[in-house]
């Protein structure tokens, strides 16, 4: 069994930094040998991709694309989403989300950390 734990959200201003964090408590290194991702969902809207990293390579939203950069560190079973100059438009609750590919029983997500920008 997973448990997932966002943290680092908050308000602030467009143009500013955030850097949130996802920790895991697992049985496994699940960071590194399962998909690992960041999903948000704003007001209003579904739930949307906004980085994955599987197969060792990372795919980013276009909307997020030289902004946004998902790190992780395996030893610490921690990943990590820097978020800079950030819009209006990012404003969301953010979810990290873990899952094995080849078994579709083992997916998990954590409970969300709210990211609010404005001015």
């Amino acid at each position: 069994q997973v448990h997932l734990v966002e943290s680092g959200g908050g308000s602030v201003q467009p143009g500013s930094s955030l850097h949130l964090s996802c920790a895991a408590s697992a049985s496994e290194d699940i960071f590194k040998i399962y998909a690992v991702g960041w999903y948000r969902q704003a007001p209003g809207k579904e739930r949307e991709l906004v980085a994955v990293t599987t197969g060792g390579i990372t795919f980013y939203a276009d909307s997020v694309k030289g902004r946004f950069d998902l790190d992780k560190d395996n030893a610490k079973n921690t990943m990590y989403l820097r978020m800079d100059n950030l819009k209006v438009e990012d404003t969301a609750v953010y979810y990290c989300n873990v899952r094995n590919e080849l078994n579709s029983a083992e997916n998990y997500w954590g409970q969300g950390t709210r990211v609010t920008v404005s001015s």
